[in-house]
């Protein structure tokens, strides 16, 4: 059996000392991207390697492109053997923010990649804590593996494949509503939304504990939304396309597999001041 979505901490604890299991740290704030670091070094879960959200899972960011450009395959390819995961391996994500940052973005990045045998422990570090289980600030020790990448293209949409939307499809924006409609916006230059895009707040996935929502709850947010139309219409943005992977993550969790991700999101589409932008609650 292969965990593909989420993960509870009992089931975790329990393969902890499995070698076919590896966890990964994948804590990251926005406004201090060392601090992720400095958390892991000060106590994380025993035999997790940490990811670096800019520097191991986002290519370097140029003119044209959003914040967290998708990584170099090769270059991820690399990065995971060195961590230890091979082709064969059960891979667990965590963050301290509910799966909303980094950890859903390995997830999907792995699938990417062809590796489905990735999930994201269910309220993460601070679902471990609140279990009582145990925190070491000692570095694993890692035996690298081969990983062989089989990238699937299919699943990411480019800023002009997202101009080209039809009808038929729906672009989920995953930001708070208040960034949606261009109230307020903390990092990327311009406020607003892409013309077209129906505000569905990754945060609303959660319970206030910070756990995804039962899968039922979870099934019909997005069904209702949908409005009729399958999974596979929903393409997910957000600022960056990070936090959109936790909309991706709880689809695929609630039995809706095939949506897709606009990996530059709302930071590279603004790149191009001819794109239009909107405002408002529509």
């Amino acid at each position: 059996m292969i965990h593909a979505t989420l993960i509870d901490t009992a089931t975790l604890h329990a393969h902890l000392d499995d070698p076919g299991w590896i966890v990964v740290d994948c804590r990251f704030s926005l406004m201090d991207t060392a601090a992720g670091r400095r958390a892991y070094a000060e106590g994380h879960l025993p035999g997790a390697r940490y990811a670096h959200l800019d520097e191991d899972l986002s290519s370097p960011i140029t003119l044209a492109s959003g914040r967290h450009p998708l990584p170099d395959p090769a270059r991820l390819t690399q990065r995971l053997g060195e961590w230890g995961i091979g082709n064969n391996t059960q891979v667990v994500a965590y963050d301290d923010a509910g799966g909303m940052l980094a950890a859903a973005r390995l997830w999907w990045l792995l699938r990417w990649l062809g590796h489905t045998a990735c999930a994201v422990l269910d309220g993460g570090i601070v679902a471990w804590r609140q279990a009582g289980l145990p925190l070491t600030a000692e570095s694993p020790a890692v035996q690298p593996a081969r990983f062989e990448a089989r990238s699937n293209d299919q699943l990411w949409l480019t800023t002009a494949q997202v101009q080209a939307l039809t009808t038929t499809e729906l672009l989920l924006d995953a930001r708070a509503a208040a960034r949606y409609r261009g109230e307020m916006e903390p990092i990327d230059p311009v406020a607003g939304h892409i013309p077209g895009a129906v505000n569905l707040p990754t945060e609303n996935n959660l319970t206030a504990d910070g756990r995804f929502l039962p899968i039922g709850e979870l099934r019909l947010r997005f069904v209702d939304v949908l409005g009729g139309r399958p999974p596979t219409a929903a393409v997910h943005a957000c600022g960056s396309g990070v936090t959109a992977c936790h909309s991706l993550l709880a689809m695929e969790a609630a039995g809706l597999g095939g949506s897709r991700l606009y990996a530059g999101s709302w930071s590279e589409w603004i790149r191009d001041p001819g794109r239009p932008v909107a405002t408002g609650a529509t």
